[in-house]
């Protein structure tokens, strides 16, 4: 498996197609969380505060992932249901063809971070 050392190391590995989801997902991740460390955490690009690792995302073949806290996924289930787009317990995927609102990014991003208290 490869290691990466930090968020442009992984963007430019991932597939081609792939990578201004990731691009735009970091910017929005990032405006949303500004005090916020850049982290690579379980082989995937983060933003933490401390050890809390507020969201993660990472890219597959065909699509990519925003994870956070469970109570984030819970609180935006209607506005990522309105989006079309597919949730686990703790992560949204998404696709060229179905990307990930910036507006719901934030969502996630500032609900998990109020979950985890950081």
């Amino acid at each position: 498996m490869v290691k990466f050392k930090d968020h442009e190391a992984y963007i430019s590995a991932a597939a081609e197609p792939l990578r201004p989801l990731l691009v735009r997902l970091r910017a929005d991740l990032a405006k949303a969380l500004p005090d916020t460390d850049e982290i690579i955490a379980y082989d995937m690009p983060g933003f933490a505060v401390g050890q809390k690792i507020i969201a993660g995302f990472a890219a597959f073949s065909k699509q990519c992932g925003l994870y956070v806290a469970p109570g984030a996924i819970t609180e935006n289930a209607d506005a990522i249901k309105a989006a079309g787009l597919k949730a686990t317990k703790t992560g949204v995927t998404f696709s060229p063809k179905k990307p990930i609102p910036s507006e719901l990014v934030r969502s996630l991003a500032l609900a998990a971070r109020k979950e985890l208290g950081v």
